[in-house]
């Protein structure tokens, strides 16, 4: 069964062939480490993390490496504005790489609560100063480069295909940057900034052309040649690359390198926040604790993320989490009431039927709609438990955590006493008892008819 995938380069979908069979080679533009990581951020994150899973699923061995950019991204992203490390230091009154070391375990945490698999390797800008120094180096001598008197940029003129690199024409890729009047053209960028004379910044490196630190754009390229070589099976990255960031890391790879980046370039579409752009000064920049802190838990935020297509808009709300909640909740309800046997087998049918989801550009709704499918079908229980814990290695939704769990007879009690508190309108009681199970590790939910006790996800 063929692996299908949109080309954001050739706005096509095409079927997935490596350039090697035996490694598929794969990089995601990672966090800029200078605050938290919001849910913006994750969403392109848990698409990376279901297109490696799919890619494993397909029997893919994948080197994947993910980047964390701790120096040299400007405030705005056409070279122009502040360090955003440099600023946060500044302003947190501590030195950049204590703020990055910060921010990086902040996203770590977050990266291991939302059940991603880990990539081969994570990589640090810093760690790679020497290599992006080469690349400019390789670059200058090839005559792609010219100074000015804030840094040393990348001449786009000398490379025709900048422009249409997404399908943009020069005017649009234009549009998208600050014009600078020492630029031989708005969309030359920067591949090494020099230090500002009157303060020593933080972060900062000697190198052929003067004192100063790598371009933002400098450092992917550097690390993708360094640990993946020159051409790459896949790259990943939000939407908003398709403008600056991606054109730039493909000028300067393919100049450098003579080579193709990126056989495939898959971007994720922005999250919304209450039908607009997330913004954290309208309170709006919702970060993973966020979501814990309302009662949620990382798994129903992961959840929330594969009811839409990575490439189709998604709103969050609190409303749509609490949807994603509760159906989460069901799929542990259920498959808590089964029991795995030695003997069962996957059920062939409705597995390929997730493959074929998944296959057809990772699309999760499709999958998550196989396996509501299979949760409702009348296979036998063993069989339906097997198929679904082989989805999950798509999912991650740790489903094998609620398989045919009992609930402590322990637990069974406290719950019992607590809701014959409850029917006998002793409040304070019942609420001790309810925080005791709660402290155990369980969850009381009431209804209707009754309650229902399970573990805590």
């Amino acid at each position: 069964m063929s692996l299908n995938v949109y080309n954001s380069q050739t706005k096509q979908v095409e079927e997935f062939n490596p350039l090697n069979k035996d490694e598929v080679l794969m990089y995601t533009c990672g966090p800029t480490v200078y605050n938290y990581a919001h849910i913006g951020n994750f969403r392109t994150m848990l698409a990376s993390d279901i297109i490696l899973r799919t890619l494993m699923f397909n029997g893919y061995n994948v080197k994947s490496v993910i980047n964390y950019t701790d120096l040299g991204h400007l405030t705005d992203d056409a070279d122009t504005g502040e360090d955003k490390l440099e600023r946060a230091a500044e302003k947190e009154g501590r030195s950049a790489k204590e703020v990055a070391d910060f921010y990086i375990k902040a996203f770590n945490k977050d990266f291991d609560g939302l059940n991603m698999k880990k990539p081969t390797m994570f990589v640090r800008a810093t760690d790679y100063i020497q290599e992006q120094i080469e690349l400019v180096h390789v670059l200058d001598s090839k005559g792609f480069v010219y100074r000015t008197t804030d840094g040393v940029y990348f001449d786009t003129g000398k490379y025709p295909k900048y422009h249409s690199a997404f399908g943009k024409n020069a005017e649009d890729v234009c549009d998208a940057h600050d014009p600078n009047s020492e630029k031989k053209a708005p969309a030359d960028f920067a591949l090494w900034k020099f230090s500002p004379e009157d303060r020593t910044r933080w972060q900062e490196y000697d190198s052929p052309w003067g004192k100063g630190f790598p371009g933002w754009h400098v450092e992917c390229s550097a690390m993708i040649l360094a640990e993946l070589g020159k051409t790459i099976d896949i790259h990943v990255g939000g939407e908003d690359h398709l403008g600056t960031h991606h054109p730039n890391e493909i000028a300067q790879s393919e100049c450098a390198n003579d080579a193709m980046l990126s056989k495939y370039w898959l971007h994720v579409t922005h999250l919304q926040v209450d039908g607009g752009k997330m913004s954290k000064s309208l309170g709006t920049g919702h970060t993973v604790d966020d979501v814990v802190s309302r009662g949620f838990s990382p798994m129903d935020l992961r959840f929330f993320y594969m009811t839409a297509h990575y490439r189709s808009p998604l709103n969050f709300t609190w409303e749509s989490l609490q949807s994603a909640h509760n159906s989460l909740r069901k799929f542990y309800d259920l498959v808590s009431g089964y029991k795995e046997s030695e003997y069962s087998v996957v059920d062939e049918n409705l597995s390929k039927k997730f493959k074929s989801a998944v296959n057809s550009d990772f699309s999760m709704p499709k999958a998550i709609a196989v396996v509501w499918e299979l949760l409702k079908s009348e296979i036998e229980e063993p069989s339906k438990i097997k198929t679904l814990l082989q989805m999950d290695e798509v999912l991650g939704l740790k489903l094998s955590d609620y398989v045919g769990y009992e609930i402590p007879e322990k637990v069974q009690n406290l719950a019992k006493i607590r809701w014959e508190y409850k029917q006998s309108g002793i409040w304070d009681k019942a609420d001790q008892v309810r925080k005791e199970i709660n402290g155990i590790g369980y969850i009381v939910e009431d209804s209707s008819d009754g309650y229902k006790v399970r573990r805590k996800s």
